[in-house]
C-alpha cells in the first residue's frame, strides 16, 4: 500500500541517488555500488523514528516484477542494435541457455555436496533453485561501467545479449523447479511437463513480443505527427508486454499441460523490434526525447532497487557463525561455477567458428569476472511463497530466508569485489586501449576542436564579446593543442586510417540529412528504410576496413524484423508499378542531396585553415567518390523523369508541397521562440497549418 511516508521514501530515494553520482566520483566507486552503501545506511538509520518512513517503502515481488523490471528490460533491449546481436547470435544463445544451465547444475550440486559435508543438509531442490536464480547476471550495472572503462562494443554487446537473453532462460527455469519444490516431483510426467513449459515460455515469449510489438509499432506510426502520443506508446508498449504474458501464462493450459509465455522474453523482442524497426516511425522531435526519457526511467528503477537491496541487507535474519562460513562458501562457489559456465562453453564455440567469430580469451576472463548480481535475483528468491517448506528441514530459518541470505551475500560480493576492480581487470587485460582507427580519430577530434575554439574566439574578440588580450591567451593556447595534434597526425603513415575515418564521416553525413529529408516528408517510409539500410551496410563494412563495399545492396538479412516486415508487406499490399517507380525517383533524388550535402560540408573543410587536420589525399579521394555519387544518381533521377513526366509532374508538386509545410513550420517555431505570438496563437497557427498540409 502506498502511504505518504513510503511516497516520501521514494522521492527522498531518487534524489539521494542523483546527488551520489557525484558523491560515488569523489569516493571513486562505481555508482550502483555507492547506491548500495546508501541502502545499508538507510536501513540503519531507519530504526530510528525520525527516519522510519524509510522502512514504509520495501523491495515487493509486485514491485519489482510489474514495475521496475519491465523499464530495466525494455530500456536495455531498446537500445540495442539487432544487427549486431544477430552477427553474435550464436555465442549469445550458447551463453545465456547452455551456460546457465551448466552454472545452475554445477552451483545446485556442488552446493548440495557441500552443505551435507557441512553438517547442514538441504534438499537438492533448493540448492538448485537457488544455481537457476543466482546465474542470471545484471545487465544494467556491468555495462555502465563497461561504457565508463571503454570496453569494446562486440563484447559489451555480447554480455548485453547475454544478459537479456539468461534472465529470462534463468526465470523460466527458476519458475519450473519452484513448481516441482511446491508440488513434489512425479518421475516422467513432471520432467516432461518442465520441458513443455520452459520450451513455450522461450517460443511463446519470443511470438508474443513480435505481436504485441508489432502492434504499437504500427499505432506509433499512425500518432506520428503527436510526439506525446508516440512517448506514451513505447512506456504502455514494456509494461502491457511483460504484464499481458504474464496474465496469459496463467491461462493457458491445454489438457495436463501448461504452456506459459516467458514476460522477459516477450518485453526484449518488443523492445528489439520497437528500437530497430519501430523508431523510424517516432517523429525525430520525439526520438531523442524517447532515448532519454527511457534512460532516465531506467536510472530510476535501477537507483531504487540497488538502494533498497541495501536496505534489505540490514532487515536479513541474522546469521550464526556456521551460516556465515555457507555464505562464504557459496560466493566461491557461484565465482566458479560462472567461470566453469564461460571457459568450457566459449571454448568449444571457438573451435566450431571463424577467425572473426571467435570470443579472445580475455574477452572470456572479463566476461568470467564481470558477472554481476542485482535486480533479477533478488526478484526471483520474493517470488518464493513464505510457507513454502521442505520435510526434514532442520533450518531455524525458512527457506525462503536461507536463500534470501545466500542471494544477498552473493550480490554483494559481485558488486564490492567485482565491480570495484573491474576497471583495474580491464587495463591489466589492455581491454581499455584504443584501436589504430580509434587513435586517428581521436586525433582528428582534438585538432577540430582546437580549431573550432580558435575561430570562434577569435570572432568573438572582433565582435567585442571578450577582452582582445584573454582572448588572445586562450587563442595561442588552443592554437599550440591543433598544431601538436596535426603534427601527431602527418608523423604517422595515417591515410588508410583517415580514409576510413573520412568515409564513416562522410556517412554520418549522409545519415543525418536522409533523416532530415524523412522528417519534413521528402521522401517516404520505404526510401528512408532503404536507403538507410544501404548506408548501415557501407558503414560496417568501411568499419572493418572494406574500403570498396557493394554499393548497390539495401540488406543482408541480419535486419530481421525489417525482412519480416517487408514479407508482410509483399504479402498484404504489394507496390503497383507506379509506386515503384515513384519510389525510385524518390530513392535517386534523395542520394542526389545528400550526395551534395556531403561535398558542401568537406569542401568546407578543404578550403577551411583545418585542411591539414585530414589526409590531403585522403580527402580529394573521399571528394571525387562522392562527386561522382552525385552525378550518377542525379542522371538516373533526370531519366526517370523525362521518362515518365506524368509521375515527375505530381512528385514535384508534393514536394515543393512538403518543403512549403517545412518552411512554415519552422518561420512559426521561430516566431514562438522569439515570443513574438503567444502560445495560444502557436497552437492555432500550427493546426491551421497541419490541416493545411
Amino acid at each position: 500500500m502506498l502511504t505518504a511516508n513510503a511516497t516520501l521514501a521514494i522521492f527522498t530515494m531518487l534524489g539521494i541517488s542523483s546527488l551520489a553520482i557525484f558523491w560515488a566520483k569523489r569516493v571513486k566507486l562505481p555508482h550502483t555500488v555507492f547506491l548500495v552503501v546508501i541502502g545499508l545506511v538507510l536501513g540503519v538509520i531507519a530504526q530510528f523514528p525520525a527516519f522510519s518512513f524509510f522502512s514504509e517503502f520495501t523491495l515487493t515481488p509486485e514491485l519489482l516484477f510489474y514495475l521496475l523490471l519491465p523499464t530495466l528490460i525494455f530500456e536495455s533491449a531498446y537500445n540495442i542494435n539487432v544487427r549486431r546481436m544477430v552477427e553474435d547470435t550464436k555465442i549469445i544463445l550458447i551463453l545465456s541457455v547452455v551456460g546457465l544451465l551448466v552454472s545452475t547444475v554445477v552451483i545446485g550440486a556442488a552446493l548440495y555436496f557441500i552443505l551435507a559435508f557441512l553438517g547442514l543438509p538441504v534438499p537438492f531442490i533448493v540448492t538448485l533453485l537457488f544455481g537457476a536464480l543466482i546465474s542470471a547476471t545484471d545487465p544494467v550495472a556491468v555495462l555502465a561501467l563497461f561504457k565508463e572503462y571503454g570496453a569494446p562494443r562486440r563484447l559489451s554487446l555480447i554480455f548485453e545479449g547475454e544478459s537479456l537473453f539468461n534472465d529470462a532462460t534463468a526465470v523460466a527455469l527458476f519458475l519450473v523447479l519452484l513448481e516441482v519444490a511446491q508440488f513434489g516431483y512425479h518421475g516422467f510426467d513432471t520432467v516432461l511437463e518442465g520441458v513443455v513449459t520452459f520450451t513455450s515460455m522461450m517460443i511463446g515469449g519470443v511470438l508474443f513480443g513480435i505481436l504485441i510489438g508489432g502492434i504499437f509499432t504500427k499505432l506509433v506510426g499512425l500518432a506520428r505527427e503527436n510526439e506525446i502520443a508516440s512517448i506514451t506508446l513505447t512506456i504502455v508498449l514494456a509494461h502491457v508486454t511483460f504484464i499481458l504474458a504474464e496474465v496469459l501464462s496463467h491461462h493457458l493450459h491445454f489438457g495436463n499441460y501448461h504452456f506459459a509465455l516467458s514476460p522477459i522474453i516477450a518485453t526484449t523482442v518488443a523492445a528489439l523490434l520497437m528500437g530497430n524497426y519501430g523508431r523510424s516511425k517516432i517523429h525525430p522531435r520525439a526520438e531523442e526525447f524517447v532515448e532519454n526519457l527511457w534512460g532516465q526511467l531506467a536510472f530510476m528503477a535501477n537507483s531504487l532497487i540497488f538502494i533498497l537491496i541495501g536496505v534489505l541487507f540490514v532487515n536479513v535474519p541474522s546469521l550464526d557463525a556456521s551460516m556465515i562460513i555457507v555464505v562464504l562458501v557459496t560466493i566461491l562457489l557461484v565465482a566458479i561455477a560462472r567461470a566453469i559456465s564461460i571457459y568450457p562453453v566459449v571454448g568449444a564455440f571457438n573451435i566450431f567458428s571463424n577467425k572473426d567469430s571467435k570470443v579472445p580469451m580475455s574477452w572470456q576472463h572479463l566476461l568470467s569476472w564481470g558477472s554481476l548480481r542485482g535486480a533479477l535475483a533478488v526478484t526471483m528468491v520474493l517470488l518464493i511463497p513464505d510457507e513454502l517448506t521442505f520435510a526434514g528441514w532442520n533450518l531455524e530459518m525458512s527457506p525462503k530466508d536461507f536463500l534470501l541470505a545466500l542471494t544477498v551475500g552473493c550480490i554483494f560480493a559481485t558488486l564490492f569485489v567485482k565491480a570495484t576492480t573491474i576497471q583495474t581487470f580491464m587495463r591489466r587485460l589492455k581491454l581499455d586501449a584504443l584501436t589504430e582507427i580509434e587513435k586517428v580519430e581521436a586525433q582528428e577530434a582534438r585538432a577540430l576542436i582546437h580549431h573550432e575554439v580558435q575561430e570562434r574566439i577569435s570572432h568573438y574578440s572582433e565582435r567585442g564579446y571578450i577582452d582582445p588580450k584573454v582572448a588572445s591567451e586562450f587563442c595561442l593556447d588552443h592554437t599550440a593543442k591543433y598544431e601538436a595534434a596535426c603534427k601527431d597526425l602527418e608523423s604517422a603513415d595515417t591515410r588508410e586510417l583517415s580514409l576510413r575515418v573520412l568515409r564513416m564521416y562522410a556517412i554520418g553525413i549522409e545519415k543525418k540529412h536522409l533523416k532530415e529529408l524523412y522528417h519534413h516528408n521528402e521522401v517516404n517510409e520505404s526510401v528512408y528504410r532503404r536507403l538507410t539500410g544501404k548506408l548501415q551496410l557501407q558503414l560496417e563494412a568501411i568499419e572493418v576496413g572494406n574500403l570498396a563495399p557493394n554499393m548497390s545492396i539495401h540488406t543482408d538479412g541480419k535486419d530481421v524484423f525489417e525482412v519480416m516486415a517487408g514479407s508482410i508487406r509483399k504479402f498484404l499490399k504489394p507496390k503497383t508499378e507506379e509506386q515503384r517507380t515513384s519510389d525510385l525517383y524518390m530513392y535517386y533524388r534523395a542520394q542526389t542531396i545528400i550526395s551534395r550535402k556531403v561535398l558542401k560540408e568537406l569542401t568546407a573543410v578543404e578550403k577551411s585553415s583545418a585542411e591539414h587536420i585530414f589526409n590531403a589525399e585522403a580527402l580529394s579521394h573521399v571528394l571525387d567518390l562522392y562527386t561522382n555519387f552525385r552525378a550518377q544518381s542525379e542522371r538516373k533521377m533526370n531519366d526517370l523523369a523525362d521518362s515518365h513526366p506524368e509521375m515527375h509532374r505530381q512528385l514535384s508538386h508534393s514536394l515543393a508541397l512538403s518543403s512549403v509545410h517545412k518552411i512554415e513550420e519552422t518561420t512559426l517555431h521561430e516566431l514562438y521562440e522569439r515570443q513574438l505570438i503567444t502560445p495560444k496563437l502557436y497552437i492555432t497557427l500550427k493546426e491551421e497549418i497541419q490541416n493545411n498540409g
